[in-house]
């Protein structure tokens, strides 16, 4: 069957019913690498959550299920955030002119292919605070390289929670759907927002 989110209204996001009360939607990392490690030992890190950039020409954060953007990536294997902001996030902005927007588990195939058609994703570009990626990692993709991928059968997966609503207008909830890495946890965040939603309903 499609998933199809109903979108609450924005004033809902953020929270959930409990016994009739409103209380805060804990939330989940997208990924499981949104935790960006500080300390210089190994043995005394500390994994902090980052926080994403904010500030005028910044897009508002909401993912394609119209709830709040959620990291994506914050820690490339030990370097930095992905997302054009280098925030972890795949916010966006009018600077933004290739729309990192798509939260994306990275495949040998995927690179491969990114690199053939000219935008090679695996040498590392250290004055543009670029790693390099090798399979597995989790990147801030641009919208139409993703499109493009998907059109010759080569497109990586997708965090939808970590992917900015602003993807949707270069393809749909529906394809991205098909490709998503945490839909069972996408569901269930929704299905939260409607049983709270309609909780108000009831109460009004």
């Amino acid at each position: 069957a499609r998933f199809v989110p109903s979108f609450t209204a924005v004033m809902l996001c953020g929270l959930i019913g409990v016994d009739g009360f409103l209380a805060p939607l804990p939330l989940r990392p997208a990924s499981p690498f949104c935790l960006r490690q500080t300390g210089k030992a190994a043995s005394a890190r500390i994994p902090v959550m980052v926080s994403r950039f904010e500030g005028e020409g910044v897009e508002p954060a909401y993912n394609v299920l119209g709830m709040e953007l959620q990291c994506c990536c914050a820690d490339v294997r030990g370097g930095v955030g992905t997302g054009f902001f280098r925030d972890g996030h795949c916010s966006t902005g009018p600077t933004d002119e290739g729309r990192h927007t798509v939260c994306v588990q990275v495949t040998e195939e995927f690179l491969a292919f990114s690199k053939m058609v000219g935008n090679d994703l695996s040498t590392p570009m250290p004055q543009y605070l670029f790693p390099g990626l090798i399979p597995g990692d989790i990147w801030c993709l641009c919208a139409q390289r993703w499109v493009q991928a998907l059109e010759e059968g080569k497109a990586p997966k997708v965090y939808l929670r970590a992917t900015h609503v602003k993807t949707l207008q270069y393809t749909d909830l529906e394809t991205l759907t098909s490709h998503a890495l945490d839909l069972d946890e996408a569901e269930k965040e929704v299905a939260a927002l409607d049983q709270l939603r309609d909780q108000l309903n009831k109460s009004l």
